[in-house]
């Protein structure tokens, strides 16, 4: 399925659309989850709402890369966005918390779809891959774009039209993107009619959502020694398991396990997974430092200059690829995510406003945004051709995956640290006993901070810093050891795209 006779500027327009759109989704929907509990009267289950979504995206990742080698781009993209519309304005129109879970996982299912496809048509519309690669962090900057500013649009349109058009405003735009790319994108059929593993594709819901579970549950709905998340990690495990010997098996793998021989594929896999774990992690307690320490009214400190030098990493990288190898650059990215890992270790209460924009701006440009555009190229230069659409998808589910660790292992370090430094210094700061547990939450400073008296609060402004601040030490952790794996991915650089693309026609 070429795509010769395809208007490669509209493709853009509605690849850069479906992907904004859906990577918006992914936060624009946690801002705005007071109000949704408000709405519906219902806490206990809000932060399904967000889970669900999660767990449904991830968990269909690979298996749409996989039905878009096999079927055609085109196709499984239209489906998926047919999904996400569909779900998108089923969610606006819930009436109940349980309906609005079930049409998010609808949405989420979508979702998964768009942007492992998105990368993967541009990558073959593009017979120079240098294009492609420049294209790619393009790409990526709207990704990262999204991810930061989630939060903020989610809250602006729940404030000012209601939650409903957090997921209203997804169907022109969504729909744009279908007619454009209806109107584009030519395909040719494939003769052959490919085999399905069904099997596989069971095996990889189940292993990812059990594990996914796991991970979001742990530390906060039920202790990590407790029979829920043994029973959940053994679940994952067993059919991992299973799943593995069945790809060995498979005709047509959903997960072809030989392309992960290739040193580049296994090194840039685990280290997009670090990456993972410091981007959701800053993006998870960075607006809570900067608001409930450092008492600032809003998050925009942070959030605004590692959103413009995330964008400026990526598209700044994605030119990088046509003049080093990747090994040069995925070693810069985690050099930086080390430093600034290390710095945000020893940030404190008394941080200037100059300081933390210099702090974003690294993290932005140096650890996050790199890897937006250099770690789709990476892979891509390093599979057979038939295997595009299900390596694109590699890159989202370790990110995610990675992701969703890291802000739950830093979630659990930070709530520990922060009960324990609390019960320690109570005595001193004045806090009764029966106060202690209702202070260690973070969120109480971002809230409440001014109803608390100033002597308490600066303590707890301390101790959230400390906390916080221990909590990036597993970032230091990822990143030293996305630093050694980025020393032996080899030398590989973009032109080995070129030549496998002069070898073998490419699918669209």
């Amino acid at each position: 399925m070429n795509g010769s006779g395809s208007n490669k500027k509209l493709i853009i327009l509605a690849m850069a659309l479906g992907l904004l759109m859906s990577s918006l989704d992914n936060t624009i929907v946690a801002s705005c989850i007071s109000k949704l509990s408000e709405d519906f009267n219902v806490f206990d289950k809000i932060s399904w709402v967000f889970t669900a979504y999660m767990l449904a995206a991830t968990s269909t990742m690979l298996v749409f890369g996989k039905m878009s080698d096999l079927f055609g781009r085109k196709m499984f993209y239209l489906i998926g966005i047919g999904l996400f519309l569909v779900g998108s304005a089923l969610c606006g129109m819930a009436q109940s918390v349980d309906q609005l879970i079930l049409f998010r996982v609808i949405q989420g299912i979508g979702s998964g779809a768009l942007m492992p496809i998105s990368f993967t048509i541009i990558y073959t519309i593009f017979n120079d891959p240098k294009d492609a690669a420049k294209m790619s962090g393009v790409f990526g900057a709207i990704f990262g774009l999204s991810s930061v500013a989630g939060p903020q649009l989610g809250s602006f349109i729940a404030e000012h039209l209601g939650w409903r058009w957090n997921f209203y405003i997804n169907v022109p735009i969504g729909l744009a993107s279908m007619l454009v790319l209806i109107i584009a994108l030519k395909e040719t059929r494939s003769e052959r009619k490919p085999k399905i593993d069904y099997l596989g594709t069971l095996f990889l819901i189940i292993t990812t959502v059990s594990l996914m579970l796991a991970l979001e549950w742990g530390g906060k709905d039920y202790a990590w020694s407790s029979w829920q998340e043994i029973g959940l990690f053994a679940v994952s495990v067993v059919f991992a398991v299973f799943f593995i010997l069945v790809e060995k098996r498979a005709a047509e793998p959903v997960l072809p396990l030989t392309i992960f021989k290739n040193k580049m594929v296994l090194g840039t896999s685990i280290i997009v997974f670090c990456q993972g774990v410091l981007m959701f992690s800053a993006i998870t307690y960075l607006p809570i430092f900067s608001v409930a320490v450092l008492g600032h009214t809003n998050s925009n400190g942070v959030l605004t200059p590692m959103m413009a030098s995330l964008i400026c990493g990526a598209v700044l990288f994605g030119f990088l690829q046509s003049k080093f190898a990747f090994r040069p650059l995925l070693l810069v990215s985690m050099t930086m995510t080390i430093v600034v890992a290390l710095l945000l270790t020893k940030v404190g209460p008394t941080a200037s406003s100059g300081y933390m924009i210099a702090l974003m701006i690294l993290l932005g440009i140096g650890a996050v945004g790199p890897l937006m555009s250099v770690a789709q190229s990476a892979i891509a230069a390093n599979v057979d051709p038939k295997y595009m659409g299900v390596s694109s998808s590699i890159v989202g589910f370790w990110r995610s995956i990675g992701g969703i660790m890291g802000a739950s292992i830093m979630s659990t370090i930070v709530n520990n640290n922060l009960s324990d430094l609390i019960a320690d210094g109570a005595a001193k700061a004045g806090i009764p006993a029966d106060k202690i547990s209702t202070l260690a939450n973070p969120e109480l400073l971002m809230h409440a901070g001014g109803t608390i008296p100033p002597e308490i609060r600066q303590f707890l402004q301390g101790a959230l810093a400390t906390a916080i601040n221990h909590g990036f030490i597993l970032s230091i952790c990822v990143g030293i050891i996305g630093f050694i794996t980025a020393m032996f991915v080899g030398s590989s650089r973009l032109e080995s795209t070129k030549k496998r693309q002069e070898a073998s026609p490419v699918h669209v």
